[in-house]
């Protein structure tokens, strides 16, 4: 993550001034800093120290710019919340039969990108934020909200409206509601990719994950299947031999092993 936080805002100290171009530089390496430190550190074990020794600077300095760890992750969700408006805008390109299946393409590739972008956020709103953090709450649902509503919209102007409450039904072979089918794929894209490591651990390549869920995204928003002989933007090839063991679901390193 290399964006100036709170694009679109004015960045300023604790006690409400705004940093020069030292300051703003200072600010943004304990940003940094704190994504480097996520992407290997439970959240909570995060300290204020840590940030600043990653940063090349003091606990004092960090203060001038953060009351505390939990807003500097939260100024990165909302960065996050604002780099969702570039899938967005994927989302609402051609969908015609010549273009539909490079647009659903581009749609499954950017959200990966996305979310490859801002993964140490994710990774804390995801699996790290609980009932208690009243400033993390509801930003990954922020975060993910605007693609979301985009790929509704959609899925509905694509297919033919049938009778439904709200006029929200359609006629798409994935669900009469827009936004459940919407939600859904949403879902599956952030489960997707917030796993994509441990199924190419798997030998699932990347290539092919992102193929089918074009292929899901290309049907349920036009109802058409995607060519066949592709894998992505590139020719079919046989995949990578899974990384099993000879017990469904154990590990590799487990073989050999008492299997209790």
């Amino acid at each position: 993550m290399t964006q100036t936080a709170d694009e679109g805002q004015v960045a300023t100290t604790t006690d409400g001034r705004r940093p020069g171009q030292r300051g703003q530089a200072t600010r943004q390496r304990l940003l940094e800093a704190t994504v480097e430190l996520l992407g290997s550190t439970p959240w909570r074990s995060v300290k204020v120290i840590d940030i600043a020794r990653t940063a090349g600077t003091s606990p004092a300095t960090f203060y001038q710019y953060f009351e505390n760890v939990e807003r500097v992750i939260t100024v990165l969700a909302e960065d996050a919340v604002a780099d969702a408006a570039g899938v967005a805008d994927l989302v609402d390109g051609d969908w015609s039969p010549e273009r539909s299946w490079e647009q659903a393409l581009a749609v499954a590739e950017g959200f990966l990108a996305y979310w490859e972008k801002n993964r140490a956020v994710f990774r804390v709103l995801e699996f790290g934020a609980d009932d208690t953090d009243t400033g993390l709450k509801g930003l990954r649902v922020r975060a993910l909200n605007a693609i979301t509503v985009a790929l509704a919209g959609a899925i509905a102007t694509c297919q033919p409206p049938t009778d439904g409450p709200r006029g929200l039904a359609t006629s798409s072979p994935a669900g009469s509601d827009p936004m459940a089918v919407a939600g859904t794929l949403v879902a599956m894209m952030a489960s997707v990719a917030a796993h994509r490591f441990g199924f190419e651990f798997w030998g699932i390549r990347t290539a092919n994950l992102v193929d089918s869920q074009a292929r899901l995204i290309h049907f349920a928003v036009t109802g058409r299947s995607g060519p066949e002989g592709l894998v992505g933007r590139e020719p079919a090839v046989p995949p990578a031999r899974p990384r099993t063991s000879p017990v469904a679901g154990v590990p590799v390193a487990q073989r050999g092993r008492t299997i209790r």
